[in-house]
């Protein structure tokens, strides 16, 4: 271990004394002026000392200290995994502030909003570098409550209410599982320091430890905002466009990061592993179609946020812990540009001509296109496994999932009324396609693979939720493949509405939080 300091840890410390000095000005009358230069550079300023903790990195190797001694131990680290969170997170959140400058113009409690952002921003950067159990609890504590009070910005707001009491209860019960999980580790092993836990437990592990893996599994899941827990994360657009941006493009990857850092332990319980794949296939699945029936573009995002995190969590299952990171990294920095651009993208939508009619494929060309994207994707993968060696059944896997998708584009060039140039460019599209997942693959097993473990060699749980996740998006992307065939169906305008409202999980939550109770007159 080095003894060197993180010079990333100085981030959070950073933001953390612009948002105590804005907020405790608040009673002094502080101009609005000196506070959004003050917000600004202090966002400008973590982000740099993120970047220098990421050269620290690259030169000198991993850097972790610890405030403490004993089994609870308080360890900032600094390694690859932990200093390309950190550095998303800064500069997700220095544009974020930056777009908050115009967007919170003329707002009542605008010095407010940016004191409790940049509150918010320095927690994220002590949970994304966490080298330990309580580190990692400690940092989500404080996001947990930052956050919390942006959901609020308008209590007023009945609606703001409800999301942040869902918000409080789902992140408060991820707070709790993930507690319980490091007294239990800790117990069993003797310590919360994240390396020394995966020494210790590399013979296997107890019944105990498989305990508080489930626990560390059910916090992501929670945290992560999956099926069936995800309703909250569908309302946050109630807080201002910032607080939303900054919440689906760094906060919501909390629970993944989670996995990530706990990879070595995560990955010794193959039920834990297994969990991972259903939960994140599912998730992955229900965001996904249920996207497709928002009539709203901010409620699409989130639903498409719920599909993506799922599919990450998939990942994890999968044990492709390195493609699980570039996934949140991807991610993050499309949703962060698809929420503060949402305005603009509607005024361009609105001014777009409108195309013709779609191709629409038929069942044979449908099944066609399935096998065409399959050949094309085979050709490419033998052409990568030739030159770079072999893949796992893991990564084949997943290629051949994102292939599904391929598979309407090629759909839609095989169709009868599809032009010869649109059939070649989807051909082409498909083999570009097909051949950036394998680069992308190779340079994140570059960037992190010696940081994370190797995915397992597949066992016969291992191939049934291999053979049960291909089968699974096959079918989904076979079905939205031949939607406008069966569009116009009347049992298919009473699904829509079903898909459209989430299948009304969500209501069931506000029930259970009494978030539809009236207030009587007197």
């Amino acid at each position: 271990m080095s003894l060197r300091f993180p010079l990333s840890l100085l981030a959070p410390a950073v933001l953390l004394v612009a948002a105590a000095i804005i907020l405790a000005g608040r009673g002094l009358r502080l101009r609005p002026r000196i506070v959004l230069c003050l917000s600004e550079a202090s966002a400008l300023t973590a982000l740099a000392l993120a970047s220098a903790g990421l050269v620290q990195v690259v030169i000198g190797g991993p850097v972790q200290v610890s405030a403490m001694d004993g089994p609870f131990v308080v360890s900032p680290r600094g390694d690859a995994i932990s200093a390309t969170m950190v550095l998303l997170v800064a500069f997700i959140g220095w544009i974020v502030m930056r777009f908050s400058r115009t967007y919170m113009d003329g707002e009542a409690e605008e010095v407010r909003f940016h004191g409790l952002m940049l509150a918010t921003l320095a927690a994220a950067p002590v949970l994304m570098q966490a080298g330990s159990l309580s580190t990692l609890v400690l940092g989500g504590i404080g996001v947990g409550a930052g956050l919390r009070q942006l959901l609020l910005f308008y209590p007023e707001r009945a609606a703001a209410r409800r999301a942040a009491a869902k918000f409080t209860l789902v992140w408060g019960l991820g707070d709790a599982a993930l507690i319980v999980a490091a007294v239990i580790l800790v117990a069993t092993f003797g310590s919360g320091d994240f390396t020394a836990l995966a020494d210790t437990a590399a013979d296997g592990l107890p019944l105990a430890g498989h305990l508080a893996i489930a626990l560390v599994v059910l916090a992501a899941a929670l945290k992560t905002a999956a099926f069936p827990m995800h309703g909250w994360l569908t309302e946050v657009m109630e807080a201002p466009t910032p607080v939303s941006a900054l919440l689906h493009a760094g906060i919501i990857n909390a629970g993944g990061f989670m996995l990530i850092r706990t990879a070595d332990l995560v990955q010794m319980s193959s039920g834990a592993m297994a969990a991972l794949v259903m939960i994140g296939g599912l998730t992955a699945l229900f965001g996904a179609v249920v996207m497709l029936t928002q009539s709203a573009i901010k409620t699409a995002l989130a639903r498409s946020t719920v599909g993506q995190i799922g599919f990450m969590l998939l990942q994890c299952g999968l044990g492709l812990w390195p493609l699980a990171l570039l996934h949140i990294v991807a991610h993050s920095m499309y949703k962060a540009h698809a929420f503060l651009s949402a305005g603009g993208a509607v005024k361009a939508v609105a001014g777009l001509r409108r195309p013709g009619p779609v191709a629409v494929p038929r069942i044979g060309a449908a099944l066609k296109s399935f096998a065409l994207a399959l050949m094309l994707y085979a050709v490419v993968a033998a052409l990568f496994m030739l030159v770079f060696g072999p893949k796992t059944a893991q990564a084949l896997a997943l290629g051949a999932i994102l292939v599904f998708g391929v598979a309407y584009l090629v759909a839609q060039g095989l169709a009868d009324s599809a032009p010869a140039p649109l059939t070649r460019r989807i051909a082409c599209t498909s083999l570009g396609a097909a051949a950036a997942y394998f680069t992308f693959q190779i340079a994140a097993e570059k960037l992190w693979g010696p940081a994370l473990p190797a995915a397992p060699a597949p066992g016969p749980l291992e191939w049934a939720m291999i053979v049960l996740a291909v089968v699974s998006f096959g079918l989904v992307a076979l079905a939205q493949m031949l939607l406008p065939l069966w569009a116009h169906h009347p049992a298919t305008a009473g699904l829509r509405v079903h898909l459209a409202n989430g299948h009304y999980l969500n209501a069931l939550l506000d029930r259970l939080i009494g978030g539809f109770r009236v207030a009587r007159s007197k």
